[in-house]
């Protein structure tokens, strides 16, 4: 019978529910427990796909091809849980299997109501999850802010499996925030107190509050709020901003959470006292890497709101720790790079990343961005829409295809090296019609691709797109020098294309999104492999700035030396 911990958040909205709960969960896993993840989103779409990536962030994908919430993606990079479409919940998809379920008269004529059968649908998708006995622990994020309607039936629903599972089986985490008043100078515990009393009515009494603040809140503020919010002391966590998020879990741990949590649920029995070695190594080489720093552009439409790339963000630093370099990162919004001077724009950096996307807005950019990336020998990693672009940018410029384009940007263009997928065609609704979910690619021998892999002939990676690279242009773009390194199993769809070694450093474009199944303890080849080609240019692009006579090397153009290197 597995344990429950449920984490609640309050006063305000993006507190980082999400990370606590990845947070526990990787410190149970430490402590030898099987744990897995569960969010409930209030909101009343169906799932995140189709929605605006300024408005909720990245989505993330599983590999049965669920569009999920982004704290999905923190889920699976703390622990290693197998998260799928069964893990994320939304209200609109628990009032779709109510309604269904009325229209196929399963309730026997019973006028529906918010409770029982919208609680008990929440509370039968909570259970169904852990139906295989495997988990010791779940961890149930409940998003949203206590006090907003429309979460309401997900408090109660975990209110009334509190009560059913019992004291020693149930656990309530709530998230809070404790802001420091600059006018006064100090921390204010009312908001606190305000979001626990809430909870309180609803009837959830929260055993340990995870405080979030800026600042370490002192032993008397979190005796106030032991007394004024009836927790025990040591119950009361400071949650304080830190460097990276990978030192989130040791935080914890070292104000003895997972003890707590522990004690509370009686595993002690099947508890060991965990081992974090290998998460105090990896959070050491975020913050001191002992190879040096490299600089990568990352060239987007929605850099505006870096959650809108949260996954390929973490990659990148993932990528880093493998090579034990600091990844520095610059957000350019692909728009900017249609300005005159947008190659001065590119010049510093030892490396261009062009990622996914839809739409037509700032694909000229992108497309720029990869022209520089070939032309000057700066490695370039193109995902998703950015394989797509690469793929226009070659058969433009270098196959002299002149109007080359996709079908999504242009439908009358003569040359759709980009187009729908065939799949796809006569499918106007927006939501969960692309191609999703993990899918085999086999890989050419010989190729840069197969060599990142390792050796390894097949791989499986996740996919999230609704247009394809054009089989029928292969040929021509072949003959101009682009390689066609990785096909699906049947050959049908267009995996990753490169430029061959001799061409290019590194040059690769994939059409799935390797970001999505890096973590921090196995960094994902092609990023591990990106970062390194980035940190060798520039050693290589210093070394040859340090040959050139000084009165020259004070003006020397960065994209010279890469062209010499």
């Amino acid at each position: 019978m597995p344990k429950y911990i449920f984490v609640t958040g309050g006063v305000v909205s993006s507190l980082g529910k999400g990370l606590a709960a990845s947070s526990i969960g990787c410190l149970l896993e430490a402590r030898g427990l099987h744990v897995t993840l569960i969010k409930l989103d209030p909101y009343l779409n169906v799932d995140p796909g189709t929605m605006s990536p300024f408005q909720h962030g990245e989505v993330f994908v599983t590999d049965d091809g669920a569009e999920t919430d982004l704290d999905l993606g923190h889920y699976e990079r703390f622990t290693h849980a197998h998260l799928s479409q069964a893990n994320n919940w939304t209200s609109g998809r628990i009032y779709r299997e109510v309604i269904d379920k009325e229209r196929r008269g399963d309730y026997l004529g019973k006028t529906i109501q918010v409770i029982p059968h919208v609680t008990d649908e929440i509370k039968q998708a909570i259970r169904a999850e852990t139906a295989n006995g495997e988990a010791d622990v779940v961890i149930v994020e409940i998003g949203g802010t206590v006090g907003d309607i429309e979460s309401l039936p997900f408090l109660e629903a975990i209110r009334q499996m509190g009560n059913e599972e019992g004291r020693e089986n149930a656990l309530f985490i709530h998230v809070t925030l404790v802001p420091f008043i600059a006018a006064s100078g100090e921390l204010k515990t009312k908001p606190t107190q305000h979001s626990v009393r809430e909870l309180r009515e609803i009837g959830i009494i929260p055993e340990i509050l995870l405080c979030r603040s800026d600042r370490s809140i002192p032993h008397d503020l979190r005796g106030k709020i032991a007394l004024f919010c009836n927790v025990k002391e040591s119950a009361v966590i400071t949650a304080q901003d830190v460097d990276t998020i990978y030192e989130v879990p040791l935080a914890l741990h070292d104000q003895g959470l997972d003890e707590q949590i522990v004690s509370s649920l009686h595993l002690g029995e099947v508890a060991n006292q965990g081992d974090l070695a290998d998460w105090r190594r990896l959070v050491s080489t975020i913050r001191e890497p002992s190879a040096g720093e490299t600089s990568i552009a990352i060239v987007g439409k929605y850099v505006e709101l870096e959650d809108s790339y949260k996954s390929l963000r973490e990659a990148l630093t993932h990528g880093g720790v493998a090579s034990n370099v600091r990844v520095n990162v610059k957000w350019i919004e692909s728009e900017e790079l249609m300005e005159d001077d947008y190659e001065a724009r590119l010049r510093d950096f030892d490396a261009i990343l062009v990622p996914g996307g839809f739409g037509k807005r700032g694909v000229e950019g992108m497309i720029r961005g990869i022209s520089y990336a070939r032309r000057t020998r700066t490695p370039l990693f193109g995902i998703c829409l950015g394989m797509q672009t690469a793929c226009i940018e070659f058969a433009r410029n270098a196959c002299h295809l002149k109007d080359a384009d996709s079908t999504e940007f242009n439908v009358e263009t003569p040359y759709p090296i980009i187009f729908k997928l065939r799949d796809l065609v006569g499918v106007e609704e927006m939501g969960g019609t692309m191609r999703l979910g993990a899918w085999p690619c086999h890989l050419q021998e010989g190729s840069l691709a197969r060599q990142v892999y390792g050796g390894a002939e097949e791989i499986s990676e996740r996919h999230r797109h609704r247009y394809e690279f054009n089989p029928a242009f292969r040929e021509s773009l072949e003959k101009g020098g682009l390689v066609f390194s990785g096909a699906s199993a049947d050959k049908r769809f267009i995996e990753i294309v490169e430029l061959s070694r001799d061409e290019h450093p590194w040059f690769l474009g994939c059409q799935f999104h390797p970001e999505f199944k890096s973590k921090p303890l196995a960094p994902h080849p092609l990023f591990a492999s990106f970062v390194e080609a980035a940190f060798q240019n520039r050693l290589h692009t210093e070394a040859a700035v340090e040959q050139i006579p000084e009165p020259e090397s004070a003006a020397i153009d960065r994209a010279a030396a890469a062209s010499e290197n």
